[in-house]
């Protein structure tokens, strides 16, 4: 028996197909078949019923799982030696909120790439719920996304905290204020994002947002990017809340119609998450040090917790 060889059943038991789990794995669908059955010979029981899709037996279902405590078991073994040496490898695939990707990814991604050449990153823009889904089914190693999500299993550790901002028509009342509430907002004039974004979620939290039934509306629309959102406040009328990341690059024009919260401040919190049990952990901890060590000044984890309000 070899950790090879479990990999590969890991593989099939989660593909449940002998052809994709040799492409995931980098080997000829024969040569996994092959390695599959001297395991079974080994161990003396059929794993798998060759069936389509393929089926994993009871008793194989057992073996899976110790298979899988194995393997983390072993990886948690070779981070353990790397970090005796000081070397940082391997690979580290992420998943990544679409509000937050486009802004914060160009901050530190060439950087990171740079100071870690043997570190492998791939990066996939997902919505929070495929995000924990793929955490949770292994497909993923870590998030990078809006928190608390107060999910058992999860492990987060923030990053920093993300202010909101409303962006007003300069056709809006709201337009002619210098600082607002969240109750000077006329939520009927309020562009969102569709539904699945955390986004949209935080924003219709902070306004208590109920849109009033009895204004009847001939046009109503779910923005799917936060750049969509900004330009139909620009060429239209309406508000809309931006996370500050997506202020930075505005024009000074386009940075006049931005409006900051008085008091206590509406913020996101942006955390790394990871499964509780999860090996890798040098290698998070130095994406999260390259991810802080490049944010904006004005993004901090340590704001006063007096003047912030988490939404």
């Amino acid at each position: 028996m070899t950790l090879v060889q479990l990999e590969y059943i890991t593989a099939l038991h989660s593909l449940k197909h002998f052809g994709k789990a040799a492409e995931q794995c980098h080997i000829t669908q024969p040569s996994l078949s092959m390695q599959v059955q001297k395991l079974e010979e080994e161990l003396g029981v059929q794993v798998f019923v060759r069936t389509n899709p393929v089926t994993t037996t009871d008793t194989g279902l057992i073996i899976i799982e110790q298979a899988k405590r194995i393997l983390a078991e072993a990886e948690r073994m070779k981070q353990m030696i790397d970090q005796e040496k000081g070397l940082a490898g391997g690979n580290l695939k992420i998943g990544i909120i679409p509000t937050l990707a486009p802004y914060l990814l160009p901050l530190f991604i060439q950087a990171f790439i740079k100071a870690h050449p043997k570190v492998r990153l791939s990066v996939h823009e997902l919505m929070t719920e495929n995000i924990v889904r793929q955490l949770k089914n292994g497909s993923l190693d870590a998030g990078i996304m809006a928190t608390p999500l107060k999910i058992a299993e999860l492990k987060e550790e923030l990053l920093f905290h993300e202010k909101f901002v409303a962006y007003v028509s300069r056709k809006e009342k709201l337009f002619n204020k210098k600082f607002i509430l969240p109750d000077d907002i006329d939520v009927n004039k309020m562009w969102l994002l569709e539904e699945g974004h955390c986004l949209r979620t935080q924003v219709m939290n902070l306004c208590a947002l109920q849109k009033d039934a009895s204004i009847e509306k001939h046009f109503d629309y779910a923005a799917g990017s936060i750049e969509t959102l900004k330009r139909f406040v620009e060429k239209n009328d309406g508000i809309t809340l931006l996370p500050e990341l997506a202020t930075f690059d505005m024009s000074p024009a386009k940075k006049n119609m931005l409006r900051y919260f008085r008091n206590a401040t509406p913020v996101r919190e942006i955390s790394i998450v990871t499964l509780k049990t999860f090996t890798k952990t040098r290698l998070i901890s130095i994406l999260k040090d390259s991810i802080v060590e490049n944010l904006p000044p004005q993004l901090s984890a340590d704001m006063d917790s007096t003047d912030i309000t988490i939404y």
